[in-house]
């Protein structure tokens, strides 16, 4: 050991004895950083990784390892030290290996030299250390197995020149084996088998984060071959001119037989896909627990079948390998419950006649191009899940985020895959427990209480209602088996003492049917398990259907396993058509956010004219409220007042795209119920230093001819929410690492009004953001210079953008009359033939109405409406160069953590493109490079520094050594 380290610390040291270490050490800098900043362009692509200098780095390393090792043995055949380096008293595998263990070191060093681009990126965003520290790993080993190839060279060749030119060729012919050229020549199992041969292949799968032993061993495996071959070419040299011998033919079994091993163990170690260990935050690349708990509901078998053609896409083909492996693991996990399967339908007509017709999964049509020519490839590249009789399918679309680098390049990346084949499992999973029992998921007994006045007090239609109640009721309990109770209960009964309890309690009135009706009767229903109590509205046309529909959806909501249903109120108004240049005449389109909710929920369109939402509903969600009439306000306050939740984005603002930016007041409608409960939205908007940018429509003026022009600017209108404006604790941005709010206004928590309940501040402002009353949104940089608007610096400080509210409540129109009645302003004329008493029955109103909610209601309230349009979705997606989705997963985080299941709040946001960085300005990006040019060049000198003072002790140690002999010699 002590010569291993005696013969690498002599090699490392012979490197720095000339400047060519320094030209080898500075080249290999300067390549890295400008494929880094200038040809992967690290700002433009926005995302907090180090990927884009990985991405380089096999290609880099083939050189450096080339530089480095071509003069290892050809320097010693040039010299004529090689003759007596094998006669001196040491085994050629302890020369082999030391010699190595100094190329390695310096190819340690060259990546030690990249350490501060590390850490600059991460302070310039949330970096994710987990592939950093794989990419670093993946590095060393891909170095160590290029050093074992030119070592192994070297030994072969008298030139430096010629070593170098081989040892490239080489390095470079294991590169590309497995890299995108090839494979795409090849189909599905083709491009696999390349990949698992490739160097840079393997190398890709190290930097995502995952550390697979069989990717280590696979670099160790060509390490190994390539040195053992070194030692045999070093045995050889020692043979030059002798006859052949029993000895050298044991040489040359030994080393075949070495060399089998090493690749023979690469095939006994493939199907251990377990051995791995995934390095990311979070664990992306893992099956979170998450989806255990998911595949732990599985009473049925579950089938995945992925859909892959042996011919695709060149950018799709790199993905399949991850699918499948990702798949194989939920096999793994179900533990006997999923089956998963992976066919190509071009080679089955049977399964491909299946997949379109029983599934609607056919071929898209990909063009693809070649050296020769282009063509186009029909191609499946879809997932099937499906349990029971119910089914979801997953696209390409579905599957994949594409991130548009420049004009001409794309980075295709799986989008997050275990999301939405997760997502569909619970999909399938729900829809199919929801045709079965009711009561299989609920852990506590159900108690349903009506609250109904006898038949003699109530209208004509409750009394056939009530008949309905308790025979469904009984139909409930049978079904049940002691997890159903019920009871009907007369509340002016004892002297109404249960009239008293429940007005106070629950804040029931008394009920009428018109206006003027002296007479009042009772008719409530509750469900009840534990503390959590709701109340069942009573359906709108009073069938008995209708009744049973509104008690399932009641007894759903303390279940789990059924799907929830969101009630959507959207602006109404024409659809846009783009095809004749026409866009949207109703104010802004949510079709992004009703996608995202439909993903998960039931989504139920909610027309609130009635002054109802639909008696299925268990939230309620109002985006982009305006004009709200009584009516309107009238349902969204009795369906709070059930104890649902409402999610509301709205602004007091509506913003016109018409010429300059301008924005017009307007009101939503709600500003006096919020106020009432204690929530208020502030005439004015938030701006924010920390924003996202915008395409401005700019004049510039050309000596008297203007010119109309679109500028990409830094907006404060676009507050940029990052980690520290989040409230991580609530759980509601759980995966989301950035989020933007344009055209926010402040929200105002009344604390007398909230007394009480509890109150959740979720999203908020920088501490430098500040507000404005200004309609005119349009920035003017001549005049204000930097932000293109006003700073006022007393109104600076954090602004809360998104609250949540929950608690008891007290109904809006406590005391007044109900808005579902309308006053005749004149008289009709007397129907003839007994058509009166027909026409008062159909225009008979039940007035019910609640005066108070229980403490389970829910206000969540976001400060924008834009900020979920598909417009505003549009643009940053155009400037981001990616889909942009994260307002609408934040709402559909928003639902699912009120509807209280947050199995996918957790990994609905992960993504490969969802590490933005943190906003810096153009002046700031130029510092961070030339930075990093600085720091390796400073690394670069204290090394230089190092070498000196290393040799100088050395130089030093050495006269030491040799002084006493030479004052013998000289007195000799």
């Amino acid at each position: 050991m002590n010569t291993l380290i005696r013969i690498a610390r002599k090699e490392f040291g012979a490197f720095f004895s000339s400047p060519a270490a320094f030209v080898v050490l500075g080249a290999f800098l300067a390549a890295a950083l400008f494929a880094f900043f200038w040809v992967e362009t690290f700002f433009a692509r926005n995302i907090t990784e180090l990927r884009p200098l990985f991405e380089w780095m096999p290609v880099l390393l083939i050189f450096l390892a080339a530089a480095v090792t071509m003069r290892i043995w050809a320097e010693e055949r040039r010299a004529g030290t090689l003759e007596f380096l094998l006669t001196a008293p040491v085994q050629p595998a302890v020369l082999v290996l030391g010699k190595f263990l100094a190329c390695l070191a310096l190819a340690a060093l060259a990546l030690l030299l990249t350490l501060p681009l590390t850490v600059t990126v991460s302070l310039l965003g949330p970096l994710d250390w987990g592939p950093v520290f794989g990419g670093y790993v993946a590095a060393l080993c891909l170095a160590s197995a290029y050093i074992a190839v030119g070592l192994f060279v070297s030994i072969k060749s008298e030139s430096q020149i010629v070593s170098l030119i081989v040892t490239t060729l080489i390095c470079g012919l294991l590169y590309l084996i497995g890299s995108d050229t090839l494979t795409a020549l090849t189909g599905n199992r083709g491009a696999e088998l390349l990949q698992l041969l490739g160097s840079g292949s393997r190398f890709r799968s190290i930097t995502r984060g995952v550390i697979d032993l069989r990717d280590i061993y696979y670099y160790l495996c060509l390490t190994g071959i390539f040195l053992s071959l070194n030692i045999y070419g070093l045995e050889k040299v020692r043979w030059a001119g002798n006859p052949s011998s029993s000895r050298h033919r044991s040489w040359q079994l030994a080393c075949g037989l070495l060399t089998a091993n090493f690749l023979a163990a690469n095939f006994w170690l493939a199907p251990l896909g377990s051995l791995r260990a995934d390095m990311t935050e979070g664990s992306i690349y893992s099956i979170s627990d998450a989806t255990r708990s998911y595949l732990q509901q599985l009473r049925e078998p579950l089938l995945i079948r992925g859909y892959f053609s042996a011919q695709t896409h060149p950018l799709l083909a790199p993905l399949v390998p991850r699918l499948r492996d990702l798949l194989e693991e939920y096999a793994v996990a179900g533990n006997g419950k999923v089956r998963v399967e992976f066919v190509d339908p071009a080679e089955n007509a049977a399964l491909e006649q299946e997949a379109g017709q029983q599934y609607g999964i056919r071929p898209v049509p990909f063009q693809t191009a070649s050296k020769y020519q282009a063509a186009v490839t029909n191609s499946y590249f879809d997932i099937l899940v499906r349990y029971g009789d119910q089914f979801e399918t997953l696209g390409f679309r579905d599957l994949i985020e594409v991130k548009a680098q420049h004009e001409q390049s794309l980075d295709v990346e799986l989008r997050n895959p275990e999301y939405d084949i997760t997502r569909a499992i619970k999909k399938v999973l729900y829809s199919y427990q929801g045709g079965g029992d009711l009561f299989s998921s609920i852990s506590k007994p159900l108690t349903l209480t009506g609250y109904v006045s006898p038949d003699e007090l109530l209208p004509e239609e409750l009394r056939t209602l009530k008949a309905d109640l308790l025979a469904l009721a009984k139909e409930l309990e049978g079904q049940g088996k002691g997890r159903f109770s019920s009871s009907v209960l007369d509340p002016e009964a004892d002297g109404g003492k249960v009239a008293k309890t429940i007005r106070d309690e629950y804040g029931f009135r008394p009920m009428t049917a018109s206006l003027f009706d002296q007479n009042t009767f009772w008719f409530y229903i509750t469900l009840a398990s534990g503390e959590q109590i709701i109340e069942i509205p009573l359906p709108e046309d009073m069938n008995k259907e209708s009744l049973k529909q509104s008690l399932q959806a009641g007894i759903k909501r303390f279940a789990s396993g059924f799907a929830k249903t969101v009630a959507l109120s959207v602006p109404e108004g024409a659809p846009p058509m783009p095809q004749f240049g026409m866009p949207s005449q109703g104010g802004l389109q949510f079709s992004a956010l009703r996608d995202v909710l439909s993903q998960d929920h039931v989504v139920k369109d909610a027309d609130l004219s009635k002054g109802q939402v639909p008696a299925e509903a268990d939230l309620l969600v109002l985006a982009g409220p305006e004009e709200l009439d009584e009516k309107r306000l009238f349902a969204v306050d009795q369906f709070l007042m059930q104890g649902g939740t409402v999610l509301i984005a709205a602004s007091p603002y509506k913003v016109s795209f018409e010429g300059e930016l301008s924005l017009n007041p307007r009101k939503t409608g709600l500003e006096d119920w919020l106020a009432h409960h204690g929530l208020s939205l502030r005439q004015e908007l938030v701006l924010d230093p920390q924003n996202s940018p915008f395409p401005v429509p700019a004049e510039r003026n050309l000596g008297g001819f203007t010119v109309q022009e679109i500028r990409l600017v830094k907006y404060p209108y676009f507050v940029d929410i990052r980690p520290d404006g989040m409230n991580q604790e609530s759980g509601l941005t759980g995966g989301l690492n950035q989020l933007t709010m344009n055209w926010a206004s402040p929200i105002e928590i009344n604390a007398e009004k909230s007394k009480g309940r509890k109150v959740v501040r979720l999203l908020e402002s920088s501490a430098k953001s500040w507000v404005s009353a200004a309609t005119g949104i349009q920035p003017d940089f001549a005049l204000h210079p930097g932000t293109g608007f006003p700073v006022d610096e007393s109104k600076q400080g954090r602004q809360l953008l998104a609250a949540a509210v929950e608690g008891s409540f007290s109904s809006y129109f406590t005391g007044k009359p109900s808005p579902l009645l309308k006053q005749e302003e004149k008289e009709e004329p007397k129907p003839e033939n007994g058509a009166e008493d027909k026409k008062e029955k159909e225009e008979r109103v039940i007035i019910r109405q609640i005066d108070k909610s229980p403490d389970s209601a829910r206000i969540i309230l976001f400060a924008s409406d834009s900020f979920l349009s598909d417009t505003i979705l549009g643009i940053s997606s155009s400037v981001t160069r990616t889909n942009y989705l994260a307002p609408v997963q934040l709402a559909a985080n928003a639902v699912d953590w009120s509807l209280e299941d947050r199995g996918l709040l957790a990994i609905r946001g992960r993504s490969h493109f969802s590490r933005p960085l943190h906003p810096i300005s153009k002046q700031g990006q130029q510092f961070v490079e030339y930075l990093n040019y600085g720091l390796a060049l400073l690394g670069l000198a204290a090394v230089w520094l190092v070498n000196i003072s290393w040799r100088r002790r050395s130089r030093r140690a050495e006269l030491e050594l040799l002084g006493p002999l030479a004052r013998r010699t000289a007195s000799c």
